[in-house]
């Protein structure tokens, strides 16, 4: 104990003496695991209650610094807060490295809050390494009772996961720093939609006892949301652990005001995050005395008992946790192997996984080849069976019992073999197991099963097929959300193009599958497994690709709509409206629609979906055409894939409405205006901010960057009636180019990027070299709207933007409800459009092939007009309100139109 403590205890010992009753105290302590039961048993002996508690006190002055925080606890909870308060200042810091190992915090309420919390269980062996575990309690302390984040990082295998565990097995430090509890949540490499399962899950896990039951969050948004208030109201004053981040973005999600510790093999994860920030460097290696301690450990010997090769054997471990373990539990069963495996590191035979990654492949691939043949033939078929697992993701119990057709605690069984010889993780989450591989563990048994993936793919479907029949998973069981989000690429693995076809062909399945996850999964799956869906035609896949694309918007939700009504709203030669009429000609008491004018004309749209909560101002396409960004008056930039919706990025980007967002050339960089009078550019793929320009007076209305990639230049124009031009290599504006006398709506460089035209509300369309900044020319378009007796028309004329045909000769107008053709050389009026007589026009866009033109209007629709004979080819509605943005891709066969519907069409 603690020199400070003892003092404590003795100048107090008079008052504690004299007042306290001593047998609910030591039921305290004795469930604390710092007093015995022959000590209780000593101090019932004495005679009087004073003699009895001289005695305890004696007891723990015999004792550790637990034992003092113990008998405090106790005082405060058994009513004696006077004689607590005595003791307070005596209370010894938080540290495992006074000589004992952490476990002495491990009492009855830590179990059961990291229990509770999914913390997983120290490893079979387990060596502390305390300086590491205080230095990880220090700094959650450090984060009082304010919103941060700890930071514990460091390479691949060096135990960071462990010594955060570790830290957390402390009962004063959650008793007086997180009573709400602590939550532990295992992230991974991940994308948008392994990020929403993840975040599903855990919100589950936290309303487990809520009377109220609630459907799974859609989105990442929704979930970021349902999280804050669970932690703000539930869990308060709580941890969330968030182990092994790989990705800066994924922490957006969780960043709600909340106290976080995350481990990472990134130190710069928390860049993109608010908020206190403290860090923690875990070594990339055990010390080598470390190593020899693991090894004596699992060998039952002291470390100078163990034979020569041992020091060896270490080195060949390159100091990783994960190897020597490996070795270790090897050499547990086989203690006389010393040399034989020492050799078989050594000689290297076994074949190298090649992975960009921190860990020393030499050592793991060779303990991972050592320790699966030392299996018994039965286990080692089970483990290859494991071969087709997912990456990154835990598995239910259940899976694995429909896999091999066994009972829970057989399977338990089987799997706690592998979880003892270090080749499988088990997640713990209260009553429920959850199981995986390590990447590196999985990439070894994939490359070493090779030629026998598609047999085993094929016996998992099987064993599916044979546990459900006919019926379908439902949400209450733990497998359920396995199966809906891997069953596709387990058939897709064993090539059942049947099963496939009618799983991902059936109504009840997409219906099932989105109501859980949403449909931009189901999207992907369409074109990852295209390849097989398509063997014998095209057409079917396509059909419910579009149905899926087109209604993903109405999908996600709640009330969740029919899908068998909206089946029937699809073409009559559509799969989807042949399954949806047989529906519904089967179902009894339900009424459905038959639309008799239902045009048979293939929709022009490819996707819809709605990925803000609020008017789109805009959305375009990167230059490969494989990726959109979007934004708006919810002031988030989203990025999302053009094929299937799916969510890449979402940022919260300004303090006000998002009025333009646009694709740097090479697609790296996104730049963002906003009516913050800011602009700022993000990476396109991190979401890290990489400037923020704040010279602007007034909202920021667009911003465009040049054609050529290499080079980053952006143009911006605000309504303090400025053009800006910026170098992203610099801090400042490079030049500013004055002229207009009213707000500028729009900019945009030319082709070749030597001029910027710029359409203000000045009524004019200015064009400026980009070199010198000057002024170039200056067209009056009020000059041409006349009225009745052909003078000008009193009235205003906004010029809302201006798009340059493909070899900069021409450039087109709009204001209005007019189209106009301008030469650039001459300024002449080479043509003129009234699109419309009821409606004004929004914005408009060339097609790079220079015929088309794409103008969104305000009454809802966007049309296409041939620019050359001036007719309108064709009429696309579908939005609900105004059209704000229509932007074509880069190689012409696509456009895009954003509206105030929030909805964006593909």
């Amino acid at each position: 104990m603690d020199v400070k403590s003892r003092n404590y205890l003795l100048m107090n010992r008079q008052a504690l003496e004299k007042d306290i009753k001593t047998s609910y105290i030591m039921d305290r302590m004795i469930s604390d695991e710092v007093l015995t039961l022959q000590e209780e048993e000593k101090v019932k002996q004495q005679n009087t209650q004073k003699e009895r508690a001289a005695m305890l006190i004696n007891i723990i002055l015999t004792k550790d610094n637990n034992s003092y925080r113990s008998f405090y606890n106790a005082l405060l909870h058994e009513g004696y807060r006077d004689l607590a308060a005595l003791l307070q200042d005596g209370i010894p810091a938080i540290s495992s490295s006074n000589g004992k190992s952490s476990m002495d915090g491990m009492t009855s309420y830590v179990k059961t809050i990291l229990c509770e919390g999914g913390v997983p269980q120290r490893p079979v062996v387990f060596v502390t390494r305390p300086k590491l575990v205080d230095a990880i309690k220090q700094k959650l302390c450090c984060l009082g009772s304010d919103p941060g984040w700890v930071t514990v990082y460091g390479m691949a295998g060096c135990g960071k996961t462990v010594l955060t565990a570790e830290a957390l097995r402390d009962h004063q430090l959650l008793e007086d720093y997180f009573p709400g509890g602590v939550h532990w949540i295992s992230v991974g490499k991940q994308d948008k939609a392994g990020l929403l399962i993840k975040l599903q899950n855990l919100c589950s896990r936290l309303e487990n006892d809520s009377t109220l039951s609630q459907r799974p969050p859609l989105n990442i948004e929704e979930a970021k949301d349902r999280l804050r208030l669970l932690m703000l109201r539930k869990y308060p004053r709580s941890l969330l652990i968030l182990d092994d981040i790989w990705d800066s973005w994924v922490l957006k999600a969780f960043d709600n005001q909340c106290q976080v510790l995350i481990t990472s093999r990134d130190r710069s994860v928390t860049d993109a995050v608010a908020g206190n920030k403290y860090e923690v460097h875990v070594e990339s290696g055990l010390a080598h005395e470390k190593g020899l301690e693991i090894l004596s450990l699992f060998v039952n010997m002291k470390v100078s008992e163990l034979p020569e090769q041992a020091n060896c054997l270490v080195r060949e471990c390159k100091g990783s946790p994960l190897v020597i373990s490996l070795i270790g539990a090897l050499l547990r069963d086989f203690p006389s192997r010393w040399e034989y495996y020492l050799k078989q590191l050594q000689n290297k035979q076994f074949k190298r996984i090649r992975k960009s990654s921190s860990y020393d492949y030499e050592a793991l691939d060779e303990a991972m080849s050592i320790s699966v043949e030392q299996l018994n033939d039965n286990y080692k078929d089970y483990y290859k069976d494991l071969s087709i697992l997912p990456k990154d993701v835990k598995v239910p119990t259940k899976v694995l019992c429909i896999l091999w057709d066994m009972e829970t605690e057989e399977v338990e069984d089987i799997l706690q073999e592998f979880v003892n010889k270090s080749l499988l993780f088990c997640d713990r989450n209260g009553k429920s197991f959850h199981y995986y591989l390590h990447d590196l563990q999985l990439d070894f048994l994939t490359e070493k099963n090779r030629n026998q993936l598609q047999e085993l793919h094929k016996n998992i479907v099987n064993q599916y097929k044979k546990y459900y029949k006919l019926s379908t998973p439902v949400p209450s069981q733990e497998d359920c959300m396995y199966w809906y989000n891997f069953l596709a690429y387990h058939m897709a693995g064993a090539n059942m193009q049947k099963e496939l076809h009618d799983l991902m062909f059936s109504l009840d399945w997409i219906k099932a599958k989105t109501e859980l996850v949403g449909p931009a999964h189901l999207i992907h799956e369409y074109v990852e497994y295209s390849s097989i869906l398509d063997q014998k035609n095209s057409t079917v896949r396509e059909n419910f690709q579009e149905f899926l694309s087109l209604n993903g918007h109405l999908l996600g939700r709640q009330p969740f709509p029919d899908i068998i009504q909206l089946g029937l709203c699809q073409p009559e030669t559509s799969e989807v409206y042949q399954q949806a009429k047989l529906h519904a000609q089967r179902e009894t008491g339900a009424f459905y629609l038959e639309w008799i004018n239902k045009k048979s004309l293939k929709n022009l749209y490819r996707l819809v979906v709605r990925p803000h909560r609020d008017a789109v101002y805009h959305a375009c396409f990167s230059k490969d055409r494989q990726r959109i960004a979007s934004c708006g008056a919810d002031k988030t930039l989203q990025v999302f894939k053009a094929e299937s919706g799916g969510r890449l990025l979402e940022i919260s980007a300004h303090d006000d409405e998002i009025l333009c967002c646009a694709f740097s050339a090479d697609g790296e960089f996104v730049a963002t205006c906003s009516a913050d009078k800011k602009v700022k550019v993000w990476n396109s793929r991190t979401g890290q901010c990489r400037c923020v320009y704040e010279e602007h007076s007034e909202q920021v209305n667009c911003c465009q960057f040049n054609n050529r990639s290499g080079q980053y230049l952006l143009a911006t124009c605000s309504n303090d009636t400025f053009i800006k031009l910026w170098d992203l290599n610099k801090k400042y504006c490079r030049n500013t180019m004055m002229g207009h006398v009213n707000s500028v709506n729009h900019c945009r460089f030319s082709p070749n990027d030597e001029y910027v035209a710029s359409c203000s509300t000045d009524g004019t369309v200015k064009l400026w070299e980009v070199r010198s900044a000057n002024e170039l020319k200056s067209i009056e378009i009020k000059d041409f709207f006349k009225n009745a007796d052909e003078q000008p028309d009193d009235v205003e004329v906004l010029v809302k933007c201006c798009s340059w045909s493909r070899n900069g000769d021409m450039i087109l107008v709009v204001a209005k409800n007019k189209l106009l053709l301008f030469d650039v050389k001459t300024c002449a009026l080479l043509t003129q459009v009234v699109v419309s007589h009821h409606s004004t026009i929004q914005y408009c866009d060339f097609c790079p092939g220079d015929e088309l033109v794409a103008v969104a209007l305000s009454h809802c629709s966007v049309e296409l007009w041939n620019i050359k004979s001036l007719s309108k080819v064709a009429y696309c509605r579908g939005h609900m309100s105004w059209v704000h943005c229509v932007t074509f891709s880069p190689d012409g066969s696509l456009f895009l139109t954003s509206s105030d519907d929030q909805t964006i069409r593909v």
